[in-house]
């Protein structure tokens, strides 16, 4: 398997940077400022997305040869809104199973669940996303259009079912209306 190479500048590159890793299991990687620890049946290709919970890269399962996005959730657990956030998140993508949403395919075990602070969601690859499109030059045709206008319509009747599901639990009630 070809290993990617170090990019001149490699702590702000795309690129990863393969780094020392006494971790049995796992492998180490530089991309963009951030350290991933992954689990060794993923090769990192690139870092694709930047946020203000981490950072996103693309890499190959080895063991199945197909291409995954791996998320890792910095600090996760550094105060109770983010720790509540990233459980939300993983809890609702779990068990959403929609065309619509993107599907969490792994979750990397810590190797220390007493010291570990970082998540990595592993989810499927996507050619792009909504504020890529929105931000590109090139010009949306009617499909685009109409494509954008269904997902607007299905969301919020997916985020009112959710809502009117864990309000349920907790004998609340909502009012959803369109």
């Amino acid at each position: 398997m070809q290993q990617p190479q170090p990019a001149a500048k490699s702590e702000v590159s795309n690129v990863p940077v393969r780094k020392e890793c006494n971790v049995p299991g796992k492998q180490c990687w530089m991309l963009w400022h951030t350290l991933f620890e992954i689990d060794e049946v993923y090769q990192p290709i690139k870092a694709i997305g930047k946020g203000a919970y981490g950072v996103v890269c693309s890499a190959k399962n080895t063991a199945t040869g197909e291409k995954v996005a791996i998320k890792k959730i910095t600090n996760a657990f550094e105060n109770l809104t983010d720790a509540k956030r990233t459980l939300r998140e993983i809890k609702l993508l779990r068990h959403l199973r929609q065309e619509n949403i993107i599907a969490i395919m792994d979750i990397m075990q810590p190797t220390n669940k007493d010291k570990f602070n970082d998540v990595y969601l592993v989810n499927e690859l996507m050619d792009t996303d909504l504020h890529q499109i929105i931000r590109s030059s090139q010009p949306l045709s009617d499909d685009h259009y109409q494509y954008f206008v269904y997902q607007v319509r299905i969301q919020p009747c997916m985020h009112c079912s959710l809502n009117c599901v864990m309000l349920a639990k907790h004998n609340l009630h909502s009012c959803c209306r369109f």
